[in-house]
Parts: structure tokens; C-alpha cells; sequence
């Protein structure tokens, strides 16, 4: 489009450049048409970028209970001299469940708030899950809490981040003692270091087994297999799609 067939924003910011602009700083989550990080990318598409979503908050209201769980914890947060938007500052509600967002200096606060406050009673924590992922700069490790209140019949999730250069996130066991072969599990898999912890070990793998397998990272491993004539590479030598 030339300067003389542009539309006439009338001097203000064109909506649709801006937004094209926010688009191009977003971050690159993968190039080509399949994100092949192999051999070539055989689609054609080898220089198309696919970026990755702002991380945006659900707006209010969320709807079922969880409107009152953020109101019920909001004041419990206040009462202890915290603010809302401080301990959790993203609220995902995705698929009928309620995610909340903890920086890992307030998860100990915001689960035990959880768990004495008698309006949200969440008694019990059913796990804890380790995610990898190395495109997430400065957010590489998750680890996420699944709770459930049996008082009231309601569940909510935490979520939690670590980068991979500080994977340190405080442990859980002093609120929810059951986090205890969770939380080293999860250590086990991912090497997420749960400080606190009363005695962080392997507990899958063996001790003296080095890395951590479940993470991205890991090498593959495998040697070639020969099946009727032919051979099959190992995982780390096949193309590989994302």
C-alpha cells in the first residue's frame, strides 16, 4: 500500500499497524510450517514464524465459583498485608477450571491461605506436576498444585515458574505434608529444587542416575534398529516435528 491510497486515520495511530507491530515483538515460538529443528524444512513454509500469544489474565466475571474463590483469597491476602494482583497476577479460567498464577515468593502464603481460610477449606492437595519448556525464557520450569476442597466440593490449580539458570521453588510439605513424594518425584524428573523440602532424593530413578529424563533437554539416547532391510535411526537422528 502507497501513501496515496493509505486511509485517512485523521492523524491518529492506525489500529491495525499497531497491532501488527505488538505482533512482530512477540516471541518466536517455532519457524517453518512443522518446526522441524532437524534436517530441512520440506514444506516450502522454512521461513514462516509462529509467535507465541501474549499471557493474558481471564477478565472478570469468571464465572461458577471462582469469582468467590478471588474474592475470599483477595481479602485473606489483604488481611496479611498483601495485594491480589501481587501474589497472583494472571487468572486463567480455560475449560471450566480456575488456574492461579503465583510468583514462587508467595505460594507457601497463598497455599496456606487456601487451606485455613474456613470460606475456602481447600484441605487437600492432589499432586504436584512438573512441566518443561526450554522456549520459555526465564519461565523454562512449572510446577502446578492441583487443590481440592472437600468442604465445599470445588478445585483450583496453582501454577508455579522457575527459570532453568534458578530452578529453586519453595516446598509445600510444611501446608500439604502429601507434597512430599510429589514434590521429589517432580524433582526426580524435571530437577525442579524444592527448598524446604525435608529430604529431596530421587525416588523413580536410580541415585546415582545423572540428569533429569522428563525435561526437553534430555538426550534422547537409542541406537539404530534394523527391521527388513532397513534401519531406523535413533530418536536424537530422526526428523522431529513440533
Amino acid at each position: 500500500m502507497t501513501s496515496e491510497n493509505a486511509p485517512d486515520t485523521g492523524g491518529q495511530p492506525d489500529p491495525g499497524a499497531e497491532a501488527g507491530e505488538h505482533r512482530l515483538a512477540q516471541q518466536v515460538e517455532r519457524t517453518g510450517m512443522f518446526g522441524t529443528g532437524t534436517t530441512g524444512d520440506t514444506s516450502g513454509y522454512g521461513g514462516l514464524q509462529v509467535r507465541r500469544p501474549d499471557r493474558l489474565s481471564t477478565a472478570r466475571p469468571y464465572g461458577s465459583y471462582f469469582d468467590d474463590i478471588a474474592d475470599r483469597l483477595a481479602e485473606g491476602l489483604e488481611r496479611d498485608g498483601s495485594a491480589f494482583a501481587e501474589a497472583v497476577p494472571r487468572v486463567v479460567v480455560e475449560r471450566g477450571e480456575l488456574t492461579l498464577h503465583v510468583p514462587r515468593e508467595h505460594l507457601v502464603t497463598v497455599a496456606r491461605l487456601l487451606r485455613d481460610d474456613p470460606s475456602l477449606a481447600f484441605q487437600m492437595c492432589l499432586g504436584v506436576s512438573g512441566v518443561h519448556y526450554p522456549w520459555d525464557t526465564g519461565h523454562e520450569l512449572h510446577a502446578v498444585y492441583p487443590l481440592l476442597s472437600i468442604t465445599h466440593n470445588r478445585r483450583v490449580r496453582l501454577e508455579v515458574t522457575a527459570p532453568d539458570s534458578d530452578p529453586r521453588i519453595p516446598s509445600l510439605v510444611s501446608v500439604y505434608p502429601t507434597c512430599d513424594w510429589h514434590e521429589r518425584e517432580t524433582w526426580d524428573f524435571f530437577g525442579v529444587v524444592f527448598e524446604g523440602h525435608p529430604a529431596l532424593t530421587r525416588i523413580e530413578m536410580p541415585d546415582d542416575w545423572k540428569g533429569h529424563p522428563q525435561r526437553k533437554d534430555y538426550p534422547l539416547g537409542g541406537i539404530p534398529v534394523e527391521y527388513r532391510g532397513a534401519t531406523v535411526p535413533p530418536p536424537e537422528d530422526r526428523r522431529a516435528y513440533q
